[in-house]
């Protein structure tokens, strides 16, 4: 195996990757010393969206399969923990390019119009297959998400289009979960009255805290009755399917309650790598709601009120996809119905035995 004419310049090409770097100020004759930044940070995000991607791809084979093989489970949540390392170093990158003045960042501006962080085909790819969808983005000058990308790349996304997604495949393999009917224990309708009665107990500090107004007071026990109402919706399901037709929710009516009893009861070994996948998408999503917000941030320190490069309404666009753009809204939104540990329905012993992987002969 040994090669004798493997050089470390050579297999990482360095010379085309340090010769990647043109900066269009120099071009013109009045080289802005602060673009040389800009092109290596931006050029730096591409290559780990080409990294998130290559792990996204190989989970994905993985779900996309016939029958998902549950040994590959761990392995799955590796990749997707390395996908969060990779995010952290996303919005540290913001604190380097943040190292640019407004003022030095005005001496090449213009020259980048129309071109547009928004034009990048991997992040646009990488949002596609975690799960968003066409229909849940927000329009870009009143246009298809899609439409400033090259003809070339708007076909592929278009095909990605029709493929499934990590949302999808993660809803379809929690559908699989077992443990969601115990013979002979009813936990459902003993989990449904635990949590009204956490709910109504609220609702009661609500009503006798002193400290609130009748305004304040009216708010919050309006909030607390939908958390009621959502909750209640979660065991009809009739009722979930049309909150979930109005956006609501995303995940199936069987699925919500797996995610929930792997929340709930996390602690079981059956359940523990179950649960570290869930937290995983949370973090994966959280991460990159923090990396827009810092995003948006960045474009406000840069640019006040003026509109993007890119013709975009600037901080604004930004701010308003950091709060919309999420796919893995709903195991946050579970929270709501969560109660003490102390306070869960105790699980029968055969049930038990079936979470802790013992079998009797």
């Amino acid at each position: 195996m040994f090669n004798p004419k493997m050089n470390y310049h050579d297999y990482l090409q360095i010379d085309k990757l340090l010769s990647a770097q043109k900066p269009e100020s120099e071009a013109r004759g009045h080289a802005a010393h602060d673009e040389m930044l800009f092109i290596v940070v931006h050029q730096v995000y591409e290559l780990w969206f080409k990294l998130i991607l290559t792990e996204l791809d190989s989970i994905l084979t993985i779900f996309r399969g016939e029958r998902v093989d549950e040994r590959l489970m761990d392995l799955i949540v590796a990749r997707l923990q390395r996908v969060i390392e990779i995010q952290k170093h996303l919005v540290d990158q913001v604190r380097i390019i943040e190292t640019m003045t407004p003022l030095d960042f005005l001496e090449f501006r213009d020259l980048l119009i129309p071109a547009s962080g928004f034009q990048s085909h991997q992040f646009r790819m990488l949002e596609t297959k975690l799960g968003l969808k066409r229909d849940q983005r927000m329009r870009y000058n009143q246009s298809e998400y899609d439409q400033l990308l090259k003809p070339e790349q708007r076909e592929s996304m278009a095909e990605l289009d029709t493929q499934s997604t990590l949302f999808e495949c993660v809803d379809k393999w929690l559908e699989r979960t077992p443990f969601l009917k115990m013979q002979g224990f009813d936990f459902w309708n003993l989990y449904k009255q635990t949590v009204q009665d956490v709910l109504t107990h609220d609702l009661k500090i609500i009503q006798s805290n002193p400290a609130l107004g009748a305004a304040d007071r009216e708010r919050n026990e309006k909030i607390l009755q939908m958390s009621l109402d959502a909750f209640y919706a979660l065991f009809d399901e009739n009722k979930y399917n049309q909150a979930r037709a109005a956006g609501d929710w995303r995940l199936s009516y069987k699925s919500v309650h797996a995610a929930l009893l792997i929340q709930l009861y996390r602690d079981q070994p059956a359940l523990q790598l179950p649960f570290r996948l869930l937290t995983a998408l949370m973090d994966m999503d959280e991460y990159f709601t923090t990396w827009r917000q810092r995003h948006a941030l960045m474009a406000k320190r840069m640019l006040g009120s003026k509109v993007g490069t890119g013709g975009s309404s600037g901080f604004q666009y930004l701010k308003d996809a950091a709060d919309k753009h999420k796919v893995f809204g709903d195991l946050f939104q579970l929270t709501t119905f969560f109660v003490p540990r102390s306070k869960l329905p105790v699980l029968p012993k055969e049930v038990e035995r079936e979470l802790g992987f013992h079998f009797s002969k």
